[in-house]
Parts: C-alpha cells; structure tokens; sequence
C-alpha cells in the first residue's frame, strides 16, 4: 500500500480499510472503518487535510485533493470532508467538498471547492457541481454545471446503502489471504 508522508505527517486507516497497491494516499488524511481506495486512485491531504468515514468506497482512478489558505480562498482553505457509506465512482474528481453520508459521486463527475453534497444526495455521471454550490438530501443533479433534477426514490436511497456494503466485501475479498 503506497502511503506516503507529507511535512511529517503519514495517512492513518481505520480498522479493516483497505488501499490498493496502485493507489497513492498522502499526507494528513483518515481513511475510515472498513473502507477502500482502490487502483490509480489520488488521494492528496498535502495543504489542508481529508477525512473519509466508515464503508466509503474511492474507485478507480479517482482523485480527492484540498484547497490552501491563500489571497483568494477563505481563511483556513477548504479540507476534503466525506461522509460515512459513500460511494465515488471511477474518475471522478473531488476537490475541497464536504460530502455527507450515503451518497454516490457518478463515474467521471467533478465536485468543486465548497460545494456540499448532503445525505442521500446523487452526483450523476458526468456532472460538475460548481464552486459552493449545495446538493440537497435526497436529490438528484446531473450535468455541467449540475442542476438538480428530481428527488430520489426510496428505492434509489436504499441502492446508496447497498453500494456501499457491497464494495465493504469486495474489499474484505481483496484484502483475505
């Protein structure tokens, strides 16, 4: 596993997390219980930090880095916050976000810094949640920039819960003898 230390400080993983032997994590981040990084991933706590709950699944090539303080940020920059039974599918990218619990980033979709995606929220495929911008709890956005679509049916929501309980077994398959 390729963890790799930042100004003295070394990524830290819950118990059962898992991280791919071709995904790199640096720097001031914690990977929660159970959850997995998986190939090709990024994933930069360098100038502020990451924290990634419980059963959260990062998929293939996917980056999750931070925004400093600087002149044109707000005072403290923006961290990366992700919530717990999140799934973020391959290719996306998630920069300075606060993402909430049971959520799912679509393959290839980008969230931007200070963008906040609630519970239950869906990121499609594709989309890009601009700067600041707020999915609500139990909706659906899609596009570029992303605009919300609909609600989510009960049924999609309880398929943010079984995503994520999926990936927990497979990375436990991986990470079995």
């Amino acid at each position: 596993m390729n963890l790799r230390p930042f100004k003295g400080i070394t990524p830290t993983l819950g118990a059962r997390a898992y991280v791919d032997p071709a995904a790199t994590v640096i720097g001031d981040v914690h990977l929660g219980e159970d959850s997995s990084v998986w190939p090709g991933c990024v994933v930069r706590g360098d100038v502020n930090h990451i924290r990634i709950g419980a059963r959260t699944n990062v998929q293939d090539g996917t980056i999750i880095h931070v925004t400093h303080e600087g002149p044109f940020t707000r005072p403290g920059g923006f961290p990366t916050l992700i919530g717990d039974d999140v799934t973020i599918g391959h290719g996306a990218i998630v920069h300075a976000c606060t993402i909430g619990n049971a959520v799912l980033i679509g393959m290839g979709a980008t969230v931007l810094d200070g963008a906040v995606v609630e519970d239950h929220g869906f990121v499609g495929a594709g989309a890009v949640v601009p700067p600041g911008k707020t999915v609500r709890s139990g909706e659906l956005w899609l596009g570029n920039p992303a605009k919300p679509v609909r609600k989510l049916s009960d049924k999609e929501i309880e398929q943010l819960y079984y995503s994520a309980k999926h990936y927990v077994k497979l990375k436990d398959a991986y990470l079995a003898p």
